[in-house]
């Protein structure tokens, strides 16, 4: 199979065979790449590293290389299909030596593709750092200097339960029924049959990882459109000039490119629902552009004067706050109110009481990949049914392959799932990320320094801070409890990126 990448300003690729570089902007019209093998995203700032690693994996894959966060996410809204497979470092410019590009990376890959497997291949291999990024959503992690055939073993093993998931449906995003016996799940089912029948749109609100994609799957399976297409369009995955041509087509000419006329995700929809995920990145110029399809069915194709009209009903979802988003300028009021007269909420894995061991038992069978299921021991249960699963139920789904693959058919103690866990559970159920095991443990790393474990927290927090206040810096610094003028300077002092 080929797959043909165009745009009028492409990123020129150095290509070998089996392995195509980033590197600058040029312009390229048409790339024909073979894609026999699984594609591989491998994303590192050293080039010797980027090149013998290439040489060595393009036999088995179709390798994308990228030295940064911004060209790796550039290059995945050039690509029709984003990889299955993802290897990065946390160490990438323009901060090589501290994790948070990284750990930015795993949350923008996940957001494009949740059923992406990223795999962290790092120097920075601190205990923090590995739970930290399994918590993320990275499915593993490798020291540096690798062990070329663990790599290979590793990847091949993901493979494996890519293509068990694609037999099952895709894990916990399947189209299945919704798993739990909590009060939160029952009130959700409830919600999800209400609204099943309404032709008004639907927001979907939660957390990252928790699920919202299987509600609106259920929503569209469980009312009269079951028949007619479920499609779904990531809003971040794709870059804002063909954002527009993916919802409401365009005729032939209508850009460079445009050979032939193609129908959009509105037209294709036909009487089915479309599934609008990650609303919040929708460009501006297109949420006017959505209101009008929202009011009145009506939309446009690229290069067409003549309307068309919609009969689809919209499905959307995200885990910002809208709200502020609206007050911040970035998502139009108007379009908000009309979205969330109808919204579900979907919990949080910690709020739905015993459904982790639900949705455990569920992945056990899932990813056993034929050996005998583990099982947990009284103490580790209670510590499972304490632990707040930051990653939700993606992390669960994670901590399942992990323990499967490391204990079939045994038991698994509570010390050898807190191994697994990003936080520690202490006997009186409180997470703990500087419990005394995990600290005597650091301690005892030769690489371990205190000014820097410490300038670590401080710019995860002041990146956090930043990220909640849209870039505000006074805001900002009314959360962390700090002057503006003592936030700037550390700011300057950790090189953190700011929006201002």
């Amino acid at each position: 199979m080929l797959v043909v990448l165009t745009a009028s300003m492409y990123l020129h690729y150095r290509i070998m065979p089996g392995y195509i570089s980033l590197s600058e902007r040029t312009d390229i019209s048409q790339l024909h790449i073979s894609k026999a093998k699984p594609e591989l995203l491998l994303v590192d700032d050293d080039p010797m590293i980027v090149e013998s690693l290439a040489l060595i994996l393009q036999k088995d894959y179709l390798v994308y290389s990228a030295e940064t966060r911004k060209q790796a996410i550039d290059l995945i809204h050039k690509l029709e299909q984003i990889p299955p497979l993802a290897l990065i470092d946390l160490g990438l410019p323009p901060l090589p030596h501290h994790p948070a590009e990284g750990f930015e990376l795993i949350n923008e890959l996940l957001v494009l593709n949740p059923n992406i497997k990223i795999l962290v291949l790092s120097g920075q291999g601190e205990k923090t750092n590995i739970q930290h990024a399994l918590t993320l959503g990275a499915v593993d992690f490798i020291p540096k200097p690798c062990d070329i055939p663990l790599l290979k073993t590793r990847l091949s093993h993901q493979i494996m339960i890519r293509e068990a998931e694609l037999e099952q449906g895709g894990g916990e995003l399947s189209g299945e029924n919704l798993l739990g016996d909590s009060q939160e799940i029952k009130a959700l089912h409830l919600s999800i049959k209400q609204f099943a029948e309404t032709p008004f749109p639907v927001l979907i609100l939660g957390e990252s990882g928790s699920g919202k994609e299987l509600v609106a799957e259920y929503l569209h399976d469980q009312s009269t459109r079951a028949r007619a297409p479920f499609l779904t369009i990531n809003c971040a995955a794709i870059s804002a000039d063909l954002l527009e041509a993916q919802l409401f087509g365009h005729e032939k000419g209508a850009y460079t490119g445009a050979t032939s006329s193609r129908a959009g995700f509105f037209e294709e929809a036909g009487e089915g629902s479309l599934f609008l995920d990650e609303i919040g990145d929708l460009p501006l110029h297109l949420q006017s552009k959505l209101l009008r399809v929202l009011e009145n069915g009506e939309y446009y194709r690229l290069g067409e004067t003549q309307p068309r009209y919609s009969n689809a009903r919209i499905i959307a979802a995200t885990n910002r706050d809208l709200r502020a988003e609206v007050r911040g300028g970035k998502f139009r009021a108007d379009l908000y109110h009309r979205l969330s007269v109808l919204t579900i909420n979907v919990p949080p894995l910690r709020e739905r009481e015993r459904d982790c061991l639900v949705l455990l038992e569920h992945f056990k069978k899932l990813y056993a990949m034929g050996s005998e299921f583990f099982t947990l021991d009284q103490e580790a249960v209670d510590c499972l049914l304490h632990y707040t699963f930051p990653g939700n139920v993606r992390e669960l789904r994670n901590i399942v392959i992990r323990l499967s693959a490391k204990y079939p058919g045994q038991k698994v103690t509570m010390a050898a799932l807190q191994e697994e866990l990003e936080t520690v559970i202490t006997m009186s159920g409180q997470d703990n990320h500087f419990g005394v095991e995990a600290v005597e443990q650091e301690l005892l790393s030769k690489q371990f320094r205190l000014d820097d474990k410490l300038s670590e927290w401080e710019h995860r927090y002041i990146t956090a801070a930043l990220h909640m206040s849209g870039g505000n810096l006074s805001k900002a610094a009314r959360l962390l409890g700090i002057n503006r003028t003592t936030l700037y300077s550390r700011i300057q002092r950790l090189a953190i990126e700011t929006n201002t």
